[in-house]
């Protein structure tokens, strides 16, 4: 997998079968170079400086790629451990230390942990296993303990088989996005 814009374009950060091995299977899917491409046209405008947050990090191609397209603060949270090693390996390796932190933990305990230090982000992006079922709980968790900024942006990636929730308490989807058989849904705070 490579970056393919901005700072650390072209910058090679592993391949599926180390994630997959290193994890004990192969139940991983990575984000698409081209859904990948449509995520950060969709939020142009509004990477630049923003804090950005990977749940259901995988193997990190979609933070990293924040970050190489100006985003100021970007934290992964990958339940399984070993591939939240392998991402603290790559951003050691391309100097994002500075900026980027991980947590090796599931989504849902990261969300309830870090509402206790009202830290907030600018945009969200929630890319669990698409058969696990958990974009609904997720939604609501980030709206009932407020992770999101009052501006910011919650983009979900799914399979198109998923119907998304219209609205997670505040959060109300606003534009949904067909690329194959992989969706996204953009989320905004309605209050």
């Amino acid at each position: 997998m490579r970056i393919s814009a901005g700072e650390f374009k072209g910058r090679k950060i592993g391949g599926k079968k180390l994630f997959a091995k290193k994890a004990g299977g192969d139940d991983l899917r990575p984000t698409s170079a081209k859904v990948r491409e449509a995520i950060f046209d969709i939020l142009r405008g509004a990477i630049d400086g923003a804090s950005f947050l990977d749940l259901y990090a995988g193997t990190g191609t979609v933070g990293i790629e924040a970050a190489s397209r100006g985003a100021c603060r970007i934290v992964f949270v990958e339940s399984v451990r070993s591939r939240a090693t392998a991402i603290q390996t790559v951003i050691e390796n391309i100097g994002l230390s500075s900026k980027a932190v991980v947590h090796a933990e599931h989504a849902d305990m990261f969300l309830k942990r870090i509402s206790r230090s009202g830290e907030c982000f600018d945009i969200i992006f929630v890319d669990p296993p698409y058969a696990s079922g958990e974009i609904g709980n997720i939604l609501l968790l980030i709206d009932e303990y407020g992770i999101v900024n009052e501006q910011g942006t919650v983009l979900c990636e799914h399979t198109k088989k998923l119907k998304l929730p219209e609205a997670a308490g505040d959060l109300k989807l606003k534009k949904q996005y067909k690329y194959g058989d992989t969706m996204l849904g953009l989320y905004r705070k309605e209050t």
